[in-house]
């Protein structure tokens, strides 16, 4: 292996500015495109889909368990996938172990779940296996009603966002192929929103919801109590905000 020249500390700190200066371009056009993201044209979803979940049948609707947003990931786990019974496929099995606990999205109205083919007891099974936790449903219906192939997913693995006004349900975005690998964190989930991550630095058409920054972030285990952050914690964040701009 050829390795990269050894240098001096003040060396190897101009090299990593003159990177810096790339990454920040980077996370500014990331901001500008999740900007997009917020004014994508909304598609209305006319067409009933059913899932089986661990509380029996369910709609789309029902997906939204009451919050604003959703977000479905086409997980392939079933008869036919390479891993089936024992384990999801490889790659969406990466996927599912980096995702964060869902509580930070629920806190910002959104909800994530994962849909597949298989029958519930398997997806309960390879959930408890694997340790995952996100709400897991089964499509069903059959080719005039699947959820799978009119959104994209039937053949590969893809992420797609929803928002809902009262009973009525759209699409607003749609990850797939490498796309995927970035999501994870609350914050790449959010940001393919058509919401965001509803704060007050964020690009968004007048009157979507936003608060401050920091405001809203809790331990996973603290948001049932509606407990934000201490002042001396935002105290903290707002110090180190500043020694960094």
């Amino acid at each position: 292996m050829k390795t990269p020249p050894i240098v001096s500390s003040q060396e190897w700190d101009a090299a990593h500015q003159q990177l810096l200066a790339k990454e920040k371009e980077l996370t500014r056009a990331r901001d500008a495109l999740a900007a997009e993201r917020r004014r994508m044209p909304w598609l209305a979803v006319e067409k009933e889909y059913e899932f089986d979940g661990p509380k029996g049948r369910a709609s789309l609707l029902d997906l939204f368990e009451g919050r604003r947003q959703l977000v479905v990931y086409r997980a392939f786990f079933e008869p036919g996938v390479f891993g089936w019974p024992d384990h999801a496929c490889p790659g969406c099995s990466m996927i599912a172990d980096q995702v964060a606990d869902v509580a930070h999205l629920n806190a910002r109205d959104t909800t994530l779940v994962f849909a597949s083919r298989a029958p519930q007891p398997d997806i309960e099974r390879v959930k408890a296996r694997m340790g995952w936790t996100m709400p897991w449903y089964t499509m069903t219906g059959d080719a005039d009603s699947a959820f799978d192939a009119d959104f994209g997913v039937d053949e590969w693995h893809g992420t797609n966002a929803f928002i809902r006004d009262g009973d009525s349900v759209f699409r607003t975005y749609f990850i797939n192929s490498r796309g995927d690998e970035a999501l994870g964190t609350a914050w790449s989930y959010l940001d393919m929103t058509a919401l965001g991550r509803q704060e007050e630095w964020e690009d968004s058409p007048e009157g979507y919801p936003q608060t401050a920054p920091y405001v809203w972030w809790n331990w996973h285990d603290e948001y049932a109590k509606a407990s934000g952050p201490s002042d001396e914690y935002l105290s903290q964040v707002e110090r180190g905000v500043q020694a960094f701009q």
